[in-house]
């Protein structure tokens, strides 16, 4: 399981006691990976799942395939991927 900075709910680095915060970031680097659209990382800009473009999608076959696909690219295990009819997705990946 990866540690990485630990991020607040508005994105910002979390930080306590005046340092950053340091912890295990499975669902942190999934969350980023969803909400990340092709070209956000200068540096690897392939990756991100681009979910703006399955907002009004019928087919969420293929976001749960492109979630898989970044996933999987990333090294991580994915042994399910759910996604109700109200877009709530349930995840059960780590690496």
């Amino acid at each position: 399981m990866p540690n990485d900075f630990i991020l607040s709910d508005s994105l910002e680095l979390k930080i306590e006691n005046g340092d950053f915060v340091v912890s295990e970031s499975t669902y942190q680097h999934q969350q980023m990976l969803i909400l990340s659209e092709k070209g956000d990382f200068k540096q690897y800009p392939t990756v991100g799942v681009g979910s703006k473009r399955f907002l009004e999608s019928e087919k969420p076959d293929d976001y749960a395939r492109e979630i898989r696909q970044e996933f999987i690219a990333d090294k991580m295990k994915v042994r399910s991927i759910n996604i109700a009819r109200d877009l709530q997705i349930t995840i059960d990946a780590n690496y």
